[in-house]
């Protein structure tokens, strides 16, 4: 799987090298990370067609979102990543609904993340994945689709949180949580 309310004012997570890092720059560490849960008003879902950069056949999909940068905040990754990685700016942030730990290898290297996942409603459906997206991310994302909840519940497809079919119809039942949920670590 790709590297890719919250705290406020956090330091950010430094690299092996003793600095902070780009997305693609990453090199070990805890990588803290803010990824979006869009919604479009048909209640659908976002997700970005990943692959490791080398074998297309190795995909899966995910939210989109990525890690900190510098000094900013959960709440800014979150709507920067989500405007480079799908072009859409016009956008509700919401509260964070869950959060998990993750740990996995992609492009040759092990990724140990803290993913921070933000509600977001959007009356614009975008289709293609836009070109402000960082050299890894151009080798390993392919696109981009809305998916019904229905959908994702039947799905063959790899999708990372691997649960995501259940929060998502816990989500629309149900609305957003009173704090964030902590969901299972992990570990690929």
């Amino acid at each position: 799987m790709p590297p890719e309310s919250g705290g406020r004012g956090e330091e950010s997570v430094v690299d092996g090298d003793g600095h902070d890092g780009p997305d693609d720059g990453y090199v070990g560490g805890l990588r803290r990370v803010a990824r979006v849960v869009l919604l479009d008003p048909e209640d659908r879902i976002l997700l970005l067609h990943g692959h490791e950069p080398d074998d297309p056949a190795d995909d899966w999909w995910f939210t989109p979102g990525g890690g900190l940068e510098g000094a900013e905040t959960r709440e800014q990754a979150a709507l920067r990543e989500l405007a480079e990685e799908t072009g859409i700016t016009d956008v509700e942030l919401g509260p964070v609904l869950w959060r998990r730990r993750c740990s996995f290898p992609f492009a040759g290297r092990r990724w140990d993340q803290d993913e921070w996942y933000f509600l977001a409603r959007t009356a614009k459906a975008a289709e293609s994945v836009p070109g402000g997206l960082t050299e890894l991310e151009r080798r390993s994302v392919s696109g981009a689709r809305w998916w019904t909840c229905g959908e994702l519940a039947e799905a063959h497809e790899t999708v990372y949180p691997t649960r995501l079919a259940g929060l998502l119809r816990t989500l629309l039942d149900e609305g957003p949580p009173a704090g964030p949920v902590t969901l299972d670590t992990e570990i690929v």
